[in-house]
């Protein structure tokens, strides 16, 4: 397509956020306009010859522009558009979507080989050892999507109206999209190396500003390319999601649809493991580093563990000390190390080390919050250790520096405590919900990355401006702050959303079922 894969996606995700706007200042979401979800742009669709049979031409026709599916000459000429359901009409451009969208990220991976990684200019002042760690396994990547793209580019040559497209990327995912997960596996290497080199490498550095500042290019920055190949792989599991949203129940193409995205979801899987693998596990060392136990010693590192939050909190002095005290000496600082499995409670001391003090099994932490007490309370907390390091019960009367700070602390430590608002889990028919509007990109452990147009129920919010999300199309859960989104009024639309999502993930319903049982049991 004429528009890089970078542009072609941020037009789109911002006409799903205007297209939800709109829907949510309507009484009835049917009301919006028919090409709802699917990207437009005001300028006219480009003229594509008509041919007997029709084709549309994606792969070579790199002068093609960002149209719908209802807007090609070949549609409008046909006279389908009449005969077609308005429901059907939104499942072609769904489809469409995914195949046009694929065409655009083929280019820009097109010009990341081309563009920067032939460049002889860089090959010279790369080392081969470099360049593999820089530009990985992008070759196959890109032969892997050029595959696909000429599959899906048949199956619209075969008839004017699509089929179906989710059975081709069931068979794509399954037999060739591991090299998707051999390449974000590779994304932590990938950035320290690309920091390193721009930083030792003056030549490096200009030549890639050079590259950058080719019209090709579009402004648009080397690392926007390297990080394709991840943006895409997750992307192409919500256009199936809108797919599977369109598409009539308990017909083939469902079944295409469910069966496609279960298996996206586990190569997105694979590559949020891959990616975290390799940062947990130097994390984990540099904490064993700096930690010095004054009790016996927990061993740090394994596999299994990652850390979820950490942090300096103020300890209340002594175990009963008067509520009506009211002194700066009523608290002293403590440092908390908070992994998936394990607490372990620290005092800093100097040369960056952490003295342990107190460990306990995550599962054995309970935390009840103190109701309004005044302004030396405020955001205080009580942490219960059911069994500490000394196998007793031990408790802390902690303050944090903010509300949200608090909250924060409070729902990592004890995750199973009810939150404010319900979870996706639940099931219940209304929720807040926010759309994300301006991407986040997670500073702490405990937040949340957002990318634009995602839809997240609240939980919990704060007054000092941060909410604790649950991402429908994934469910992953953290903070972020409420400026990045915009709250979604219209209950109809947030129904709407539940509905879509619950059907999305309706292959793990009865897993669902059982664990609501076990929580009410």
């Amino acid at each position: 397509l004429g528009l890089l894969y970078q542009e072609y996606r941020d037009k789109s995700t911002r006409q799903e956020i205007e297209t939800r706007r709109l829907q949510d200042s309507q009484t009835d979401p049917e009301e919006s306009s028919p090409s709802e979800e699917t990207p437009s742009e005001a300028e006219p669709a480009s003229i594509i010859e008509s041919k007997a049979p029709p084709q549309i031409s994606l792969l070579r026709n790199s002068n093609s522009r960002f149209n719908l599916w209802q807007d090609l000459p070949e549609i409008r000429s046909s006279g389908v558009l009449s005969i077609l359901q308005p429901d059907e009409i939104k499942l072609q451009e769904a489809m469409f979507e995914l195949v046009t969208s694929e065409a655009s990220y083929y280019k820009s991976l097109n010009l990341l080989v081309s563009h920067f990684m032939e460049n002889e200019r860089l090959k010279k002042i790369l080392h081969q050892s470099e360049a593999h760690i820089l530009f990985s396994n992008v070759l196959d990547v890109m032969a892997v999507s050029e595959r696909f793209l000429l599959d899906l580019e048949q199956r619209v040559e075969e008839n004017i109206v699509i089929s179906d497209v989710c059975d081709i990327v069931y068979q794509h995912t399954v037999n060739h999209f591991s090299v998707y997960i051999t390449y974000v596996s590779n994304q932590t290497y990938q950035e320290r190396a690309y920091k390193q080199l721009l930083q030792d490498k003056p030549a490096f550095r200009e030549v890639i500003s050079q590259l950058e500042l080719d019209p090709k290019c579009k402004g648009l920055s080397f690392s926007s390319f390297l990080i394709l190949p991840f943006q895409r792989i997750t992307r192409l599991k919500l256009l199936v999601q809108n797919i599977l949203k369109k598409v009539e129940e308990k017909s083939d193409r469902e079944t295409t649809a469910l069966d496609a995205h279960k298996e996206l979801e586990t190569v997105v899987k694979a590559c949020n493991e891959g990616v975290r693998k390799m940062s947990r596990t130097e994390q984990m060392i540099s904490i064993q580093k700096k930690l010095e136990f004054k009790i016996k010693s927990v061993p740090i590192i394994s596999h299994s563990r990652w850390l979820l939050k950490q942090g300096e909190l103020q300890q209340m002095n002594g175990p009963k000390t008067s509520r009506t005290l009211r002194t700066k000496k009523l608290f002293r600082e403590i440092y908390l190390f908070l992994f998936n499995d394990l607490l372990v409670i620290c005092r800093q001391i100097p040369g960056d080390k952490y003295q342990v003090f107190d460990s306990a099994p995550r599962g054995l932490l309970r935390v009840e919050e103190l109701e309004d007490q005044g302004q030396s309370l405020a955001n205080v907390f009580i942490l219960r250790l059911l069994e500490n390091a000394d196998d007793r019960e031990a408790s802390y009367m902690l303050k944090a520096s903010s509300q949200s700070e608090m909250k924060r602390w409070m729902i990592s430590l004890a995750p199973n405590r009810r939150t404010k608002f319900v979870s996706f889990t639940s099931r219940l028919v209304d929720c807040p919900q926010i759309q994300c509007v301006h991407p986040y990109v997670a500073q702490q452990p405990d937040e949340l990355s957002l990318e634009l147009a995602d839809v997240l129920n609240i939980l919990d919010k704060t007054d000092d401006g941060w909410i604790f999300g649950e991402r429908l199309h994934d469910q992953e859960r953290g903070w972020f702050p409420s400026s990045m989104g915009e709250e979604i009024l219209n209950p109809k639309i947030r129904a709407q959303n539940l509905k879509e999502c619950f059907r999305v993930h309706k292959s793990d319903d009865s897993q669902r079922r059982k664990l609501g049982s076990r929580n009410r049991q």
